[in-house]
């Protein structure tokens, strides 16, 4: 760091403002706390700031080194106590104040760090420019000497962003640096579909892994183990990787997973479930984060902004009666603080860190959208606000790319979309385990504090950062019929058959459930495997045989859309599925589905936006002439890309991914692949190989005529 030093101008402005804020925040300490004083006036303040810096630049350069030996969760407490350290020897060494106690130090120095975050927060009018501004300067002293000349890729997964949402914040101008990507031609924009579960492990499964085939849900019961398994517990996360990698993840080759579920195989793994646990030996930008006054003092400031923030928004939600709404709970209060703030930015400083090393490949995920939407609302101004800011880390990470140890593209995708409505026990004044328990004729299971869910999401993503296993609970005896929901999705799993029941076996064993369930009316589906008709689907006046289309009565999938009964039939060979699959029903007209979970935006099972993913990537790149179906689908579009880079070790056994073509042969934009899209999503027909094809004269029927290069998608006097 001392070899890579250089004065700057910036660096000269940047220590005058600090000294200025300094000499004024101790000023206001010494006047707060009585533990402190002053009695050689301002210029004692002045002398003081001065040891302060100084003393604290040393103090860093002994964390950095330490920080090899004691690992990443030793550096979050070193650093707690970092600055009140700098501050008690400052205290000690200056002529004219005077500390009485450690602990009046302690109180000093957090005093002094709280305001100086607030000082310059306010100064900011609430920008990231200075906390942009020091991670530019870290990435820029490191890299000084090593030009940028081989390729990289980062990946940012936005959990919970659909499609249509994405198209129409771009047209309103609310995220204009997506916006300007799209618009001058520099991305394209392709949306996806996820098919069934709905969800993040699910995606990142398929996504980082290629596998389809053991994620049934957010949770499930495995009758083997007599268990019910979270995939956001550390400890199953880490199970269920074990059964779907293959050691040639995503991110096999060097790469680098931050915030994820699982890893992709990446050597580098940060905040990811499935091997939970600070960073380690790679503490730098970590070490960045905690140490900086402008990063964690800064996300502590901060985090209380946003805790009443949401505070105010629930409120202004009751007064106007929105509607729906869910109640949002002191334990989301937090959590909301924890994803939209601390671990947002210490996202950005570990992506920082990474770029700076030059990984060929970082992934990270996003949670913000998702956990606002989940309690606001998809279309809220909460979650549209939320969106607004990722769209400005998006900026963030394009500014640290051009001074990064690569030449970074980035990628923008996510998971899944998000559907909203009014819950199941909202609309019916019963949960789905009652109704399954009514219904099964058994004693119902209690039914679970709706604030439960959010304490162990808390619980879960403080023990990934944290690095602790999660310890399994004693199973109590399995309920005759077991629920387990996600979203709109559950699965009920019936104890007393150690495989997969059948519908002929649950006929005879539990007569009036199928029936009963596929009569409710907040239950649009009901999905068992048949010994003779192989997976059915019920609804209230008809089925549908899922291998070959035949419908009974009337099609209960026609709510669901052209890509129902696909999706319906890949999810029943998905490992540990429920004996039977509920889905709720879907409101004509709106679109809005009865989340068996107390969530108004919810995603899991079908119906609505949920399913609508989207990828936004390189105009230059090999394009999409075809909507990719599946996480799988997207992965191996995403290895081609890696692959056309270089950044594949076993590039020469990758063959190109389906419904993609080279980049000499794709249109100048995407606006193309996106009418073609929307054609599909009408009138499209699953092809085997992970696509969607058009009928008719195969792919590209209805393309516009192209544009001309470099001219932009969207004309600039245009209303959109």
């Amino acid at each position: 760091m001392l070899r890579d030093w250089r004065l700057t101008v910036a660096w000269g402005k940047s220590l005058l403002r600090s000294g200025v804020t300094s000499v004024v925040v101790l000023a206001v300490t010494f006047w707060l706390l009585p533990g402190v004083t002053a009695t050689g006036g301002p210029a004692a303040l002045v002398e003081l700031a001065v040891l302060l810096a100084l003393i604290g630049t040393l103090m860093r350069l002994v964390l950095f080194g330490v920080a090899v030996v004691i690992g990443g969760l030793g550096v979050l407490l070193v650093g707690v106590l970092l600055q009140t350290g700098v501050m008690f020897t400052a205290l000690r060494v200056a002529e004219g104040v005077s500390v009485g106690s450690v602990l009046d130090a302690w109180v000093a120095s957090w005093t002094a760090a709280v305001l100086t975050a607030l000082v310059n927060w306010l100064a900011d009018a609430g920008s990231d420019d200075v906390f942009l501004g020091q991670t530019l300067r870290q990435m820029v002293r490191r890299n000084h000497e090593r030009p940028a000349t081989e390729p990289g890729v980062l990946f940012v997964q936005i959990d919970g962003l659909s499609a249509p949402l994405l198209s129409w914040a771009v047209k309103a101008g609310n995220l204009p640096n997506l916006g300007k990507w799209l618009r001058t031609g520099t991305h394209a924009l392709v949306p996806w579909h996820t098919g069934m579960p709905a969800t993040t492990p699910a995606s990142q499964a398929g996504i980082l892994h290629g596998s389809e085939s053991e994620v049934p849900a957010f949770r499930w019961y495995e009758k083997a183990t007599d268990r019910l398994v979270v995939t956001n517990r550390p400890r199953d996360a880490a199970e269920v990787e074990a059964r779907i990698s293959t050691g040639r993840g995503l991110l096999a080759d060097g790469g680098a997973s931050i915030s994820n579920v699982f890893s992709g195989d990446a050597p580098t793994s940060l905040l990811t479930f499935s091997n939970a646990g600070l960073p380690g030996r790679t503490a730098r930008g970590y070490l960045a984060f905690v140490a900086s006054p402008y990063g964690f003092a800064r996300a502590i400031v901060l985090s209380v902004g946003e805790m009443l923030k949401e505070i105010q928004q629930a409120r202004r939600q009751r007064f106007r009666n929105v509607y729906p709404r869910v109640p949002r709970t002191a334990a989301y209060v937090a959590l909301r603080a924890v994803t939209n703030v601390l671990l947002r930015d210490l996202n950005v400083s570990l992506i920082a860190e990474q770029m700076t090393r030059g990984a060929p490949a970082i992934f990270c995920d996003f949670v913000d959208y998702d956990e606002v939407a989940h309690h606001a609302g998809p279309l809220r101004p909460e979650a549209l606000q939320t969106l607004e800011g990722l769209d400005r880390v998006l900026g963030t990470l394009h500014r640290i790319a051009q001074v990064a140890g690569r030449r970074y593209e980035i990628v923008v995708l996510s998971d899944h979309g998000q559907s909203q409505g009014a819950t199941f026990s909202q609309r019916y004044g019963q949960t789905v385990e009652q109704v399954v328990a009514s219904i099964a004729g058994h004693v119902a299971a209690a039914t679970p504090d709706p604030n439960d869910d959010e304490r162990a999401r808390a619980h879960n993503l403080l023990l990934a950062v944290a690095g602790r296993p999660d310890r399994a609970k004693p199973t109590a005896a399995p309920a005759p019929v077991v629920t387990v929901a996600s979203g709109n999705l559950a699965m009920l799993y019936l104890t007393e058959h150690p495989g997969r029941a059948t519908v002929e076996e649950i006929g005879v064993a539990r007569p009036a459930l199928i029936q009963g369930l596929a009569e409710h009316p907040g239950i649009g589906l009901v999905v068992g495997l048949s010994s003779v008709d192989g997976p059915v689907a019920f609804g209230p006046a008809g089925r549908h045989r899922l291998r070959d289309g035949q419908v009974d009565g009337e099609d209960p999938l026609l709510p669901y859309g052209p890509r129902a009964a696909r999706d319906l039939l890949a999810h029943q060979a998905v490992a540990n599925v429920g004996d039977l699959v509920l889905v709720s029903r879907v409101d004509p007209g709106t679109d809005e589905v009865a989340a068996f979970e107390e969530l108004v935006g919810s995603h899991g099972g079908i119906g609505g936006w949920q399913t609508e993913a989207v990828l936004v990537y390189p105009a230059g790149w090999r394009c999409l002439d075809r909507t990719p179906v599946g996480p799988a689908a997207v992965h191996r579009q995403l290895v081609q890309w890696l692959a056309d880079l270089g950044l594949r070790d076993d590039a020469a056994d990758s063959p190109p991914a389906a419904g993609s073509l080279p980049a000499a042969q794709c249109l100048p934009t995407a606006a193309g692949a996106v009418a073609a899209d929307a054609a599909v999503a009408a009138d499209g027909v699953v092809a085997t190989d992970g696509v969607v094809a058009a009928d008719g004269n195969g792919p590209g029927t209805d393309l516009p005529e192209p544009r001309e290069p470099g001219r932009p998608l969207l004309p600039a006097d245009s209303p959109h």
